[in-house]
């Protein structure tokens, strides 16, 4: 059990330096998103221009933000909890809760998320996927892979969560 436990912290250390590490490069798409967003209106009432591909590239940022961010998120324990019994419970139940949690709803869903859409990346790859619009971005194909990105991340994170709360519940006192 002490060898289990061990691999299960070093396995946590390693999962969460790879999902901070994605979440802080995130951050800074939400810089580049703000200060593209900032040029599109600067350039469109201030010089009657406009590009297709700015205005996507804005959006092409906002997913990115939201789909390699959730497990970052996920580690920070920054996502919306109806906590109304949880924030009332001991350490040890919150444990429970969550390592329960994450192999009831979290795993399944990030899991079926990754089944789901393989076969939707793998289309988007073999055409190519670009923009419908003219003078829009030509890597939808790119975009599309976050998909695959996002459930593996969170699979991760969540493989993180449950051993952690493993580790806490199971140790030795």
């Amino acid at each position: 059990m002490t060898f289990l436990l061990s691999f299960f912290q070093s396995s946590v250390r390693v999962i969460d330096v790879l999902n901070e590490r994605v979440g802080r490069f995130v951050s800074w798409l939400t810089l580049a998103m703000v200060l593209i967003t900032f040029c599109i209106v600067v350039l469109r009432y201030v010089f009657d221009l406009s590009w297709v591909m700015m205005q996507e590239s804005v959006i092409y940022l906002h997913g990115l933000v939201f789909m390699l961010g959730a497990a970052y998120t996920l580690k920070h324990d920054g996502h919306v909890r109806v906590d109304i019994i949880y924030q009332r419970c001991t350490p040890k139940i919150k444990a429970w809760i969550d390592l329960l949690g994450t192999v009831f709803l979290l795993l399944p869903v990030a899991g079926f998320i990754l089944w789901s859409s393989w076969d939707y990346v793998l289309d988007s790859w073999d055409i190519l996927e670009g923009s419908r619009n003219s003078g829009g971005l030509p890597f939808v194909y790119l975009l599309k892979t976050c998909l695959l990105l996002i459930s593996g991340l969170l699979i991760l994170q969540g493989l993180s969560l449950f051993m952690s709360k493993f580790v806490y519940l199971f140790r030795q006192e």
